[in-house]
């Protein structure tokens, strides 16, 4: 017994001995250093044709982390000059040293910071290395590369006339053709983009013409069914379908991209909109004309024309609905909700104002003509316009020297006068026509006035 405890004993001392055994040094790794980054090139000026060709290839050194490098991760950001990579263009790259670029990547990048076709822009590059996890990240030196958009072709085709003009019932000139051009016709920006600010009523469709009076070509959308085409879209040269105009009429600003085959449509002001359906359409508002309120603050005109044969009967609706009907209270006075059948004395072309605040009305009569310096005027003769109830517009002639000027009145009066302050919208008591909105060309002139939308009101001069 004595013998096996001693045999035990030795058995723990050597077990012991052996565990104190010192082991060797567990390996130390270093941190990574910055990759060491450069480029092919140090000027890019690709041409369209070199779009699918290699551009621009990217090299950098390895950083050196504990782990081999197939397992690391990179970075490559591009920035403009200006840019601190605070939100940068980036490629995600996983174990490699390299990437190359197309130039149509490359070009793309640039247009995505809006530069300029043809224009040189120095462009800033660098790589930030990490662990996939984006542990210990750390950024290589800064590149400067000098880069040049080249033009892509656009995707729709551009007016070759360079202009470009609203048509429709969803405008002020309705489906006339030629439009009132100074408040129809958009601003080019540059060859590929067009925009500015015009009135559209609500409901309606419209469409874009390069030339002025001819419908031999048009900008179209393929299916004005589709939603949101009311506020942009794609479009194209010689679609089928109409633009659907917005919902609620107003002042509304277009911007037209030919490079992106888009358009995008914002409202400004919205119009508010007293509805007149009476006996001379058929007691129908969801199709009777509106009195429009400029600053939709319950004060509202418009002119209607009301024609032989009927009643001449009607009463304001503040939809196109019976809902809520406004009728007549007696003296010039409004009942909401109620009254009877407000009334002119007879057919004829009328300015009527509704004041929804104080619920007061008016009706003019009207006879439009035009006066000016031109010799059959000389500011003394008034030259009368013809109604054209088809068209919905005045219509009549005149023949100017240069620098003649003149405006519209009612009724031979200066009392209710119409002129232009420079942006194609007729003005109460404005400047003179060819004065603001620039000279008249000399020449005998069809001249159009438009009165028929909701408030705002415009002109043509052929």
């Amino acid at each position: 017994m004595k013998t096996f405890a001693r045999l035990f004993l030795l058995i723990m001392i050597i077990a012991a001995l052996n565990s104190c055994k010192k082991e060797k040094d567990l390996p130390f790794y270093g941190n990574g250093s910055a990759p060491l980054l450069s480029a092919s090139a140090a000027t890019i000026a690709p041409t369209p044709a070199d779009s699918l060709s290699d551009a621009l290839t990217l090299t950098w050194t390895n950083p050196e982390y504990a782990i081999d490098s197939s397992n690391l991760k990179f970075v490559v950001q591009i920035d403009s000059a200006s840019g601190d990579f605070e939100d940068p263009w980036s490629r995600v790259i996983t174990g490699a040293l390299s990437t190359t670029f197309t130039a149509k990547e490359l070009n793309d990048i640039l247009l995505s910071y809006g530069f300029a076709f043809g224009v040189p822009y120095d462009v800033k590059i660098r790589v930030l290395s990490s662990y996939a996890n984006n542990n210990e990240q750390l950024a290589s030196n800064t590149l400067t590369i000098q880069m040049t958009p080249y033009k892509v072709p656009p995707k729709v085709l551009p007016p070759a006339s360079g202009r470009l003009y609203l048509v429709g019932d969803a405008t002020a000139g309705g489906w006339n053709n030629p439009v009132p051009a100074a408040a129809q016709e958009l601003t080019m920006i540059d060859s590929l983009t067009y925009v500015d600010t015009v009135f559209m009523n609500g409901g309606k469709q419209y469409l874009l013409l390069p030339v002025n009076g001819d419908w031999t070509h048009k900008y179209a959308v393929a299916d004005n069914s589709l939603p949101g085409l009311s506020n942009g879209g794609d479009f194209g040269y010689d679609f089928n379908d109409n633009f659907p105009g917005p919902a609620t009429t107003g002042m509304y600003s277009i911007f037209v991209d030919f490079q992106q085959g888009t358009f995008t449509l914002t409202k400004i002001q919205e119009y508010g909109l007293l509805y007149v359906p009476g006996d001379y359409q058929g007691w129908d508002p969801a199709t009777a004309p509106t009195l429009g309120s400029e600053k939709n603050d319950g004060v509202y005109q418009g002119y209607i024309n009301i024609p032989a044969g009927g009643s001449n009967e009607f009463k304001l609706t503040p939809g196109p609905a019976w809902d809520n009907a406004i009728g007549d209270g007696g003296g010039g006075t409004l009942v909401p909700g109620g009254g009877g059948n407000l009334n002119v004395p007879g057919a004829g072309f009328y300015l009527i104002t509704a004041n929804t605040n104080d619920n007061t009305w008016s009706a003019t009569k009207t006879t439009w003509s035009m006066i000016g310096s031109f010799a059959a005027s000389g500011w003394s003769t008034d030259i009368p316009m013809t109604y054209n109830a088809g068209d919905r517009r005045w219509e009549g002639q005149i023949t100017t020297a240069d620098g003649d000027q003149f405006k519209f009145r009612a009724n031979n009066d200066w009392g209710l006068n119409y002129g232009d302050n420079g942006e194609g919208k007729l003005e109460k008591d404005g400047s003179n026509i060819g004065d603001k909105s620039g000279p008249i060309p000399a020449g005998t002139h069809t001249i159009y006035l438009y009165l028929n939308s909701s408030g705002y009101y415009t002109y043509s001069i052929l």
